[in-house]
């Protein structure tokens, strides 16, 4: 069993989005706050293929779905 933890850098470079933290700060940051009522996966700023690989994974409860957590989070707190 992998028991190892996913990064951001990893999951936004599987999602083909530039994945150094600069890049990955400010997408969250253009992102975010998502509305409480919208669900990550349904986020407008998707294409099919991303959307697809978070559903697919977060179904799947599979080793992507911390950081795929966390970056829910992250899109869904107010801006500071």
């Amino acid at each position: 069993m992998d028991t190892s933890t996913r990064t951001y850098p990893e999951l936004f470079m599987q999602l083909g989005l530039d994945n150094n933290l600069l890049e990955i700060e400010r997408f969250i940051a253009t992102h975010s706050p998502l509305d409480n009522d919208v669900k990550l996966v349904d986020a407008p700023f998707w294409s099919a293929s991303q959307r697809a690989f978070l559903k697919e994974n977060y179904l799947a409860d599979s080793d992507w779905i911390l950081i795929i957590d966390q970056l829910n989070k992250a899109l869904h707190e107010p801006k500071k």
